[in-house]
């Protein structure tokens, strides 16, 4: 990343740089960005709209200051001489775009891959009951559900990133705070790279005690169900 790019504060700059490096890393250690997997994003100006992107193939873990990519709208970098964004940039241009996003995060953790194979035909599963589903903006009750819908794996990022831009924009079947892309991994965002964190952790709590419950279900005795 170049020092003295135009357009942005450079403090700013710094700061999402910084804050990414660190989710990186704890998202490492967690399992949930394992290899080279995930990619995240900031929103460092909406007027137009640029985002910091992390560069492709980088291991999350170890995230050096250089490797993210400024990105436009059109998913393009704005500056010469940075590295190649992530494959799945305009997923983050599709989020961001919406109002009060500023930072979008995609993680590949075990139990988001296995439940958005499991729950694909249906179209997505519900959450519901569980007290941290107050740790998603807006909730203020465990007595609440979420539905989480399931997006097909592809390569066409571009086919994809206008379903999900369709879906963001229908508010009788809102995608909520995220979605998840089946055998892949969860997307999902918030106001700042802080709550979009938070929503990671609160969407890897749900689907682990969603995933070992249905473990736990599959392996009770009869006589005990």
């Amino acid at each position: 990343m170049q020092a003295g790019s135009p357009g942005v504060d450079q403090a700013a700059l710094r700061g999402a740089i910084d804050g990414l490096r660190e989710t990186g890393a704890l998202f490492y250690q967690r399992g949930w960005s394992v290899g080279t997997s995930s990619n995240y994003s900031v929103v460092l100006r909406r007027e137009p709209l640029e985002l910091l992107v992390t560069a492709s193939g980088k291991d999350k873990g170890r995230l050096g200051p250089a490797d993210f990519v400024r990105i436009n709208a059109q998913g393009q970098p704005v500056m010469a001489d940075q590295p190649k964004s992530s494959a799945e940039t305009l997923l983050h241009v599709a989020a961001a775009e919406q109002p009060g996003v500023g930072s979008v995060l995609h993680t590949h953790s075990v139990w988001a891959t296995l439940l958005s194979d499991l729950f694909y035909d249906d179209g997505g599963f519900e959450i519901e009951g569980y007290e941290m589903l107050k740790g998603l903006s807006g909730v203020a009750t465990h007595e609440t559900r979420t539905w989480v819908t399931i997006f097909d794996n592809t390569q066409d990022i571009p086919r994809l990133a206008a379903e999900v831009r369709r879906r963001l924009a229908d508010a009788e079947r809102p995608l909520g705070h995220g979605y998840l892309i089946r055998r892949h991994g969860l997307y999902t965002w918030g106001r700042d790279l802080d709550e979009a964190r938070r929503h990671v952790e609160i969407f890897e709590f749900l689907f682990e005690c969603l995933g070992r419950r249905l473990t736990l279900a599959a392996d009770r005795p009869a006589a005990a169900r």
